[in-house]
């Protein structure tokens, strides 16, 4: 096993090797909209070609056999229905990340639902109430799930998009592979990766790609939509030679800015869109680089057509995404307090934490129960809720990490913003905190039923860093 701290690349050994895969953007959508009944995902083992062509393929557990999974695309407003086939040997389900979905349709085995056994199905039906780029994966031993493949796109279009001429989306992981090309068994879930970073991988794909590839034209507009499925490294990427405007974050509209560098950071389960004019000269090429490990690794490339020209000029239209449902800001006059203070770790201060209603020493935990991290002194989700609100309560949850790692921590069936009073803050459903940092965000408890809250830096929620909140009425 080679270090998972950086990734290794063995694309020097067949120089421009490695494109095989179709890219996400040019894949036929699934529709998934009520003339069209029921899309199937079946989930099973397949084949893919992580590595360049010459090296062995990987033994993945995917959706329809494509790593993403399908691209589902639905209207805004309208309804996604996907029939959920396990054709895998453990139990398994789908989570809709970041949608403001009906609470039985979230996903979350063992809170919303039970399992989906092998040779079972499920039928998951909901409507999509906010434009933007979300995704679907397990929420059923996800750190193992996940990390083998498990994931897949879900577009939801606004009825009046800005003009583009190509929407693409791009979803980058990171893979702990061994030197057969296979995903490394040995370490699924190992201690060591709960009590760290999580399961850092040593191969980067976009859209499941060794290189990703992707023609354009000179003069052309493209939407870039930027999905982050790792199960724990934080990305940065950069778009080399371009000049990106950031237009949504988390599925949400933001203000149009420009990306310093053309850089942005993705913790796991965060999503980008970019609206990017491709001004380079006919036969120009121009690298989409990962850079948050050692160096600069080269992930793909925009490759322009040697002649076609759009146009000369860039586009005069707006690229502002139309206004979302969710307001500018949270009124949180009357608002429920609640601290989320986050504890444990290598490196930590954590001594121990209750689990499963008994205090027990972090030797204990660790050895005897995998357990890693505390909410609020406490490890795991425990059958009591976080916290209790009535439906249309403001909420501010005050997190604190007191720990030496960073944590994504996602929020289900809820957009939160930042608390900043006066201030208009992105909405965003994870929200990444550095070591030693306190952020406090906001929303408004307006969709019933129960509802995670956990890191999603898979291990870490894995071994302890998961709770729930119940929204009453």
């Amino acid at each position: 096993m080679r270090s998972p701290q950086a990734f290794f690349s063995r694309r020097s050994l067949l120089k421009g090797a490695g494109a095989s895969l179709l890219a996400l953007g040019a894949r036929p959508a699934l529709a998934a909209t009520p003339d069209a009944g029921f899309t199937t995902l079946r989930a099973r083992k397949a084949s893919a070609q992580l590595l360049p062509e010459a090296e062995p393929a990987t033994e993945v557990w995917a959706y329809e056999g494509m790593v993403p999974g399908p691209i589902l695309r639905v209207p805004q407003g309208k309804s996604v229905k996907a029939l959920l086939r396990n054709e895998l040997d453990q139990d398994t389900s789908i989570h809709w990340h970041g949608i403001r979905i009906d609470n039985a349709m979230d996903g979350v085995v063992g809170l919303t639902q039970n399992g989906v056994k092998p040779g079972e199905d499920f039928a998951y039906e909901f409507t999509a109430p906010d434009a933007g780029t979300y995704w679907y994966h397990p929420h059923n031993r996800s750190w193992e799930q996940v990390a083998r493949g498990l994931y897949g796109v879900l577009i939801v279009e606004e009825s009046d998009p800005p003009q583009v001429e190509r929407d693409i989306a791009l979803v980058v992981d990171d893979w702990r592979l061994n030197e057969a090309g296979a995903i490394d068994e040995a370490s699924m879930g190992s201690l060591h990766d709960r009590a760290h970073a999580g399961r850092l991988g040593n191969v980067l794909t976009l859209n499941g790609a060794d290189i990703w590839e992707q023609p354009v034209r000179s003069g052309e507009r493209i939407r870039l939509r930027l999905i982050s499925t790792a199960n724990a490294r934080i990305m940065r990427l950069r778009l080399e030679e371009h000049n990106p405007w950031l237009i949504a974050l988390d599925g949400q509209p933001v203000t149009p800015s420009p990306l310093a560098g053309g850089e942005i950071r993705l913790a796991p389960g965060q999503r980008a869109d970019l609206m990017i004019d491709m001004e380079l000269d006919p036969g120009s090429s121009a690298a989409i680089s990962e850079v948050s490990a050692q160096g600069r690794l080269v992930a793909g490339h925009f490759l322009y057509h040697e002649s076609e020209v759009v146009r000369s000029q860039p586009l005069d239209a707006p690229i502002a995404l139309p206004a979302g449902k969710l307001p500018e800001r949270t009124d949180t006059q009357g608002a429920l307090e609640v601290p989320l203070l986050m504890e444990g770790g290598a490196m930590g201060g954590l001594t121990g934490a209750v689990y499963k209603g008994e205090l027990l020493g972090i030797q204990e935990l660790a050895r005897n129960h995998g357990m890693a991290w505390a909410f609020n002194g406490i490890a795991g989700r425990t059958p009591e809720p976080l916290f209790e609100v009535e439906k249309g309560r403001p909420v501010v949850l005050r997190m604190v990490n007191e720990t030496s790692w960073p944590h994504g921590i996602h929020i289900h069936g809820h957009h939160a913003q930042v608390f900043a009073p006066g201030e208009a803050t992105p909405w965003r459903d994870t929200h990444l905190l550095d070591p030693q940092e306190e952020v406090a965000v906001a929303f408004v408890a307006d969709n019933p039923g129960k509802w995670m809250i956990h890191c999603h830096m898979l291990e870490h929620q894995a071994a302890g860093m998961g709770t729930w909140f119940h929204v009453k009425g």
